[in-house]
């Protein structure tokens, strides 16, 4: 690859350099649909690929209610005060469908928000959630660039975000809430396979108690799995964000976690094969991109879809016209 071209020389130096207004307009352009923007940002990413990959990649679920955005505020918090430098990242789904983002994490992370060593970033609007996604991986190797060392990705809602930041992420860490019961059995058993670790959250005050019940159920429930490592049993622990009760406990797992899995190199080896995905949802994105900007396929798709869901077209030959239209 050539060089940088000036400005982009100056915005690479300057991020290098930590300053907090350089990492946001290189995200801007990271998340910018603009031809020329994707250029430079492809070329500014290249470039600082070899200043990447030093943090600490946790991902981050939990259902709604479980009070994820308190959890995640204490545990940055928890861990700027040890000296690390956490940045905040969201997957959000909602983007899917309605190209927004969830600006609220901000509000709600008020300790986080305004320190000094923290950077809260929401989500990227895009077409897809493999979008989103590699939006969002672009972001975290910008922060790590910038010099943090741990990066705390989001699911801001439930379903295919969660396979998303798993891909995204070192560690997969699932928020519960006391009272197991009904939702138990309510748990997608595809989630409690990806975790690395449970917390059951709300472990405070008249909750403590329930939270410990909790946690033996989700024990229980986690045997009837075969462990996705021999490396690694995900613990169940149980955590206040309110009070920041069981977060050391917490921190000190995921760095048992990344011992072992770095000593056998399967961090890394983990990484390249996201890699290889991220790859190809980039692919799958252009594709999207295509579909929605090319004036001929904008005009033709709809006229497909009503075809299809009239019954006059088969599905089949409706996909194999878009596929040609796309040079497939």
């Amino acid at each position: 690859m050539g060089a940088l071209p000036d400005p982009v020389a100056v915005l690479a130096d300057k991020l290098l350099a930590g300053e907090r207004a350089a990492l946001a307009r290189a995200i801007t352009l990271a998340e910018s649909r603009r031809a020329d923007h994707r250029e430079q940002a492809r070329a500014l990413i290249q470039h600082l690929l070899p200043r990447t990959g030093g943090a600490i990649r946790i991902g981050i679920t939990g259902v709604p209610g479980v009070g994820k955005s308190t959890a995640i505020d204490a545990l940055g918090s928890f861990l700027t005060a040890r000296g690390h430098k956490v940045a905040v990242l969201a997957v959000d789904p909602s983007s899917t469908r309605s190209g927004g983002s969830i600006l609220g994490d901000k509000t709600r992370m008020a300790r986080l928000a305004v320190d000094p060593a923290a950077y809260i970033r929401p989500s990227p609007s895009s077409g897809t959630l493999g979008g989103v996604a590699a939006r969002t991986r672009e972001t975290m190797l910008l922060c790590e660039a910038a010099g943090f060392d741990v990066i705390l990705v989001e699911t801001v809602g439930v379903g295919q975000s969660e396979t998303a930041v798993a891909d995204l992420t070192d560690f997969f860490l699932v928020l519960m809430l006391p009272n197991a019961g009904d939702e138990l059995q309510g748990i997608k058993k595809g989630i409690i396979e990806l975790a690395d670790m449970i917390a059951v959250n709300k472990a405070d005050g008249a909750g403590a108690t329930a939270a410990r019940a909790a946690a033996s159920q989700y024990r229980s429930a986690l045997h009837i799995l075969a462990p996705a490592s021999s490396l690694w049993t995900p613990p169940v622990i149980t955590i206040s964000g309110l009070t920041g009760e069981g977060l050391d406990a917490l921190w000190t797992k995921i760095e048992d976690h990344r011992a072992r899995h770095e000593a056998k190199g399967l961090i890394e080896d983990r990484r390249r094969r996201q890699d290889v995905k991220w790859m190809w949802a980039m692919v799958e994105d252009r594709l999207q991109a295509r579909l929605r900007h090319d004036p001929a396929l904008k005009a033709r798709t709809p006229v497909l879809e009503a075809e299809v869901a009239a019954g006059r077209l088969a599905p089949t030959l409706a996909a194999e016209e878009i596929a040609r239209a796309l040079g497939l």
